[in-house]
């Protein structure tokens, strides 16, 4: 996996301009704050965040990934302010959870998610390598 850095640029926080990879391709849908038995048990931003990365890296090890193999990251937020306020808790969950990983990453704000009672819904490429 090689970071594409543009010399030059400013270095971004948190994500990378860009990534290549070469290798078996992982794609983990839509993740969002419930439990494995599709139970919320928070409304707290930052909550529904760490349970949908702790959804993510489940679905991960199911096809034999981990983690640092992410490679993209889409997050569709309801409300972006909420989001910007989160970030120190999003962050902490961010770094237990994926580690000092920093995939290309965007983050969208949507009028609405399928489920009434998600505020985020994450969805995930990672690219394991052969």
């Amino acid at each position: 996996m090689d970071f594409l850095q543009p010399e030059g640029w400013p270095r971004p926080r948190g994500y990378s301009n860009g990534i290549a990879a070469s290798g078996r391709m992982v794609f983990v849908s839509g993740m969002i704050g419930w439990d494995a038995d599709g139970v919320f048990q928070t409304d707290d931003f930052a909550g529904q965040v760490r349970q949908a990365l702790q959804n993510i890296v489940a679905v991960l090890a199911e096809g034999g990934a981990k983690p640092e193999h992410i490679v993209r990251m889409t997050w569709y937020v309801l409300d972006k302010k909420e989001y910007v306020a989160a970030y120190p808790e999003i962050g902490v969950a961010y770094r237990e959870l994926i580690g000092k990983h920093f995939p290309t990453m965007t983050a969208v704000q949507v009028a609405g998610l399928v489920e009434d009672r998600a505020r985020v819904e994450i969805e995930v490429t990672a690219v394991v390598p052969e």
